[in-house]
C-alpha cells in the first residue's frame, strides 16, 4: 500500500529532528502508543483522516512521493492499485480501473478528473513535474457527487504546500543524475505580517534524450527543459482565510520520441533498436501552463463554513512531428509532417456549504460553474499535400449538489449524496484539403463540416452505509453513480454520455497498536455507451461513437505496517472486464493518406475521392476493455538505522502494470502493451537539516512500451540514477 508511506515517512522525519539522545526513545514511544501517524484526505472539502472516509483512496505526502519515485503523474500508477497512464502524445490516457480516457480527441472529456489546488484540469499539459507538493490523493470508483462528471472511473487530487503564519522556513535540493540530469527546486515561506505569509516554490530540470535520431535532422526528441514557479499568498485574520495561488510552467522535450508499432504499415522502416529513432521531418514540442485561484473561507459562529474556489487557467502546446516515425518513401504513403497547435482557456467558480461534524447530521451544499475555450490547428502535410483541420470548441459545466452523513446509531452512518450537473458544447471548424494546389480551390476543398453542438445533463452521486463497530475499524457497503458528458463530432453526428454504475463494499482496520493499516474493496461496475474513435465510412473521417457497453469488477488490498525502523507498503488489484459486441473499421489495415467516403456499390476505391471499406470491418466480442491491466501490484521496504547524530534509510520499491490493449482490434502484435516491472532504490543520509540521497529507478533497465498513438509506440524511461543533496531550514 504505497500510499500509506505518508504515514511511515512522517514518522520517520519526526523522530530524525530529535536529539540523538532521545531519537530511539521518541520512535519506541510512538509506536507504542500511536503506531503509524494519521493519514488525512481534503479531497470531500473537508480535512478527514483517510481511515474514516467509506472510499478506495490512495493518498502521499511529500516524503512518500520521493520514497516512491513519484515524480510526475504518470508514475503513480507505479504507486497506486487499478491506475493505468499512458502515452499518446498530446494527452496522457488515465484510467482508474479501466474507466477513464481511450480517445484524442478534443470533443471527449476525460473520465478520471484531475484537480490541482481544487482546479480540473483539462487533459493536456498534464506530464509537468512535481514540486512542493503538500499531497496527491487518488479516489477509486466515480465521484458523482462531490466531483460530478468527469469522474468515471475516479478522481486524482494535486495539493500544493500551503504557507505557514509566523514561520520563516523552507528548503532547497539540487541533484545530478545520469543522461547529464541537473535538477534544482526549493521554496521560501516569508511570515509578512501576523495574519500574512507568502510562499514562493520553483524548480528547474533538463537532461539529455533517451534516443538517438538517425535521420536527416538529427533531432533531440524526448529531451527535457522543463522550469515552473508557484506563488502562493495567505490572509488569515480570525474565523477568515483567503490563500491565494499563481502557477506557470513551461516544458520542452525536443518533440515526441516514438517509433511506428510492429506490424503496422511503417514498421518495415523500423531501424535500430528501441533507443533508435529514423525520423524524415524536424520535431519539437513545447508545452505552457499558467494557472490561478483563489480559495476564501468564512467559519461562521455556527461552525458553518462558506468556502469559495475562483480558478483560471491557460494551457497549449506547440509541436512539430513526423506522423509516420520513419524515413518511409511517399510511396510507401510515409513523408507525412504534422504542424499542431492546442490552446485551452478554462473558467471555473464552487461554492460550498460545509456544515460543523460534531451532531448526528452533517452535510455539504455546493454550486459548480466550468467554461472551456478550446481552440486546435492541425496543419498536416503529406508529400506536398496539404490537410488543415481547425475545430473551435467551446464547453460550459454547472452543477448543483449536496450531500448528508447521518448517524443511525453511534456505529452505524447513512451516506447519502446527489448531484445535477448539465453539459452544453459548441463548436465550429472544417477539414480542408489541397489548399495552394492546383485543381482546387485556392483555399482548398472543405470534406469535412466540425461545426456542431451537443448538450446533456444527468443526476449522479452516491448511497451508502458505513458501520464502524470501533475506533480501528470501518466496513462498507455504497452504490454510486457516474456521468461523463457526450459531444459532437459535426452538425450531423452526437455520440452520448457514458454512465457508470458502481457497487461496491470496503473494510479499513488497524492492527496491532495501529502499527499496521489495511484496507480491501470489492467493486462491480456496469459502464454503458463507452466512447471511442472510429472511423465513419460516410465520411472517411475518425469521429466519436458509443460502441459498447463494458462490465467491469474486481478486488484491491492495501497494507502498510512500521515496527521500529522498519516499514513495508504494498497494494495489489485484480481487473476482470468485458467488451460487448462492436463492428468497426480496423484502421490498423487501412492504406494511409486521406481516402474519403465510401464509395458506392460498384465502384472501385480512388482516394481521396471515396474508398471500400467493407473489406476493413471487424466484429469483436467478449474481448477487456481498452486500458485496463488485469492485475497491477506494488511493493516497498525501508530500514531506518540509527546512527547517533544521523539515521540512514534504504528504500526499495517493486511495481508491476499487466499487460493492457490499446486499440479495438485486440492484436496481440499491434494493439497490446506487455506488462512492465518496475524496481527502484533510494539511500538517504539525515543529519539536522542536510541530507544526501542516493536513487535510481527502472534499475533493471527494462525496456518497455509506455503508450501508443495511431500507428506509432512510445516507450519507458531507462535505467537512471544520481545523487541529491537537499537542506530544510
Amino acid at each position: 500500500m504505497k500510499g500509506f508511506t505518508l504515514s511511515a515517512s512522517a514518522a520517520a522525519i519526526a523522530c530524525a529532528g530529535l536529539s540523538p539522545a532521545f531519537a530511539q526513545e521518541a520512535e519506541q514511544q510512538a509506536a507504542e502508543e500511536q503506531g503509524l501517524a494519521e493519514i488525512v484526505v481534503t479531497a470531500q472539502r473537508r480535512t478527514e483522516r483517510l481511515q474514516d472516509v467509506p472510499v478506495s483512496a490512495t493518498a502521499l505526502d511529500a516524503a512518500a512521493l520521493e520514497q516512491n519515485a513519484v515524480a510526475t503523474l504518470s508514475d503513480l500508477q507505479t504507486a497506486t492499485p487499478s491506475l493505468s497512464i499512458t502515452d499518446n502524445g498530446i494527452t496522457q490516457n488515465v484510467n482508474i480501473r479501466g474507466i477513464g480516457l481511450a480517445s484524442d480527441s478534443p470533443n471527449v472529456t476525460a473520465g478520471v478528473a484531475t484537480y490541482v489546488d481544487g482546479l480540473f484540469q483539462p487533459p493536456i499539459v498534464q506530464a509537468n513535474s512535481f514540486y512542493d507538493l503538500a499531497s496527491v490523493e487518488v479516489l477509486r470508483g466515480p465521484q458523482g457527487t462531490l466531483v460530478g462528471s468527469n469522474s468515471t472511473g475516479g478522481a486524482i487530487f494535486i495539493n500544493s504546500r500551503n504557507p505557514d503564519l509566523g514561520e520563516l522556513g523552507g528548503y532547497g535540493e539540487v541533484a545530478y543524475g545520469n543522461y547529464d540530469m541537473v535538477a534544482a527546486e526549493g521554496a521560501v515561506n516569508l511570515p509578512i505580517a501576523e495574519t500574512v505569509a507568502l510562499r514562493v516554490a520553483g524548480f528547474y530540470r533538463r537532461r539529455d534524450s533517451f534516443y538517438e535520431d538517425v535521420g536527416p535532422f538529427d533531432n533531440d526528441a524526448g529531451e527535457l527543459d522543463e522550469k515552473g514557479a508557484r506563488a502562493t499568498l495567505l490572509w488569515e485574520p480570525g474565523s477568515f482565510r483567503a490563500i491565494a495561488k499563481v502557477h506557470i510552467n513551461d516544458r520542452q522535450t525536443g518533440g515526441y520520441a516514438y517509433r511506428p508499432i510492429p506490424g503496422t504499415t511503417f514498421a518495415p522502416f523500423r531501424v535500430g533498436d528501441i533507443r533508435t529513432l529514423s525520423f524524415d521531418e524536424p520535431t519539437a514540442n513545447r508545452d505552457r501552463a499558467f494557472m490561478t485561484s483563489l480559495e476564501l473561507r468564512q467559519e461562521l459562529s455556527s461552525g458553518i463554513v462558506l468556502r469559495s474556489l475562483t480558478g483560471y487557467q491557460y494551457k497549449r502546446i506547440n509541436n512539430l512531428y513526423d506522423v509516420d516515425a520513419s524515413q518511409a518513401p511517399l510511396a510507401a504513403g510515409g513523408d507525412v509532417s504534422q504542424d499542431y497547435f492546442a490552446g485551452e482557456r478554462q473558467y471555473s467558480q464552487e461554492i460550498n456549504i460545509i456544515s460543523p461534524t460534531d451532531g448526528r447530521f452533517d452535510w455539504i451544499l455546493g454550486a459548480y460553474f466550468q467554461r472551456n475555450d478550446i481552440k486546435v490547428r492541425i496543419y498536416e502535410l503529406q508529400g506536398a499535400f496539404p490537410t488543415d483541420i481547425t475545430p473551435d470548441n467551446q464547453r460550459t459545466t454547472t452543477g448543483i449538489f449536496a450531500q448528508g452523513n447521518y448517524q443511525l446509531t453511534p456505529q452505524l452512518e447513512a451516506q447519502l449524496g446527489a448531484r445535477y450537473s448539465a453539459y452544453e458544447a459548441t463548436g465550429t471548424g472544417s477539414v480542408t484539403i489541397g489548399r495552394g494546389i492546383p485543381g482546387f480551390p485556392p483555399s482548398g476543398l472543405v470534406v469535412a463540416d466540425l461545426t456542431g453542438s451537443h448538450e446533456d445533463a444527468r443526476v449522479t452521486g452516491k448511497a451508502a452505509l458505513n458501520w464502524k463497530p470501533d475506533e480501528d475499524n470501518l466496513l462498507y457497503a455504497l452504490v454510486a453513480r457516474g456521468y461523463k458528458p457526450g459531444g459532437f463530432n459535426s452538425a450531423t453526428s452526437e455520440f452520448d454520455p457514458e454512465i457508470v454504475w458502481s457497487y461496491e463494499v470496503g473494510w479499513k482496520s488497524s492492527f496491532l497498536g495501529r502499527r499496521l493499516r489495511t484496507q480491501i474493496s470489492g467493486f462491480y461496475n456496469r459502464y454503458s455507451n463507452f466512447q471511442f474513435n472510429v472511423v465513419e465510412p460516410t465520411t472517411g473521417f475518425s469521429g466519436v461513437e458509443n460502441i459498447s457497453t463494458v462490465t467491469i469488477k474486481g478486488i484491491e488490498a492495501q497494507v502498510q505496517g512500521r515496527f521500529g525502523g522498519f516499514g513495508f507498503d504494498a497494494s495489489i488489484a485484480y481487473l476482470d472486464s468485458e467488451l460487448g459486441s462492436i463492428t468497426f473499421v480496423n484502421t490498423r489495415n487501412l492504406p494511409p493518406g486521406t481516402l474519403g467516403p465510401q464509395c458506392p456499390p460498384g465502384t472501385p476505391s480512388s482516394p481521396p475521392v471515396c474508398f471500400d471499406y467493407n473489406p476493413f470491418l471487424q466484429t469483436i466480442d467478449g474481448q477487456p476493455n481498452l486500458y485496463a491491466p488485469e492485475w497491477t501490484y506494488n511493493v516497498g521496504v525501508d530500514y531506518e538505522f540509527d546512527l547517533g547524530s544521523a539515521t540512514l534509510t534504504p528504500r526499495l520499491n517493486f511495481s508491476y502494470v499487466g499487460p493492457q490493449f490499446t486499440y479495438l482490434g485486440f492484436s496481440p502484435v499491434t494493439d497490446r502493451i506487455e506488462g512492465r516491472h518496475l524496481l527502484s532504490a533510494l539511500l538517504t543520509y539525515r543529519r539536522d537539516r542536510w541530507r544526501v540521497e542516493l536513487f535510481g529507478t527502472n534499475l533493471t533497465n527494462e525496456r518497455y512500451v509506455s503508450g501508443q498513438f495511431g500507428s506509432n509506440e512510445f516507450y519507458g524511461a531507462p535505467r537512471e540514477y544520481g545523487v541529491r543533496l537537499g537542506l530544510t531550514f
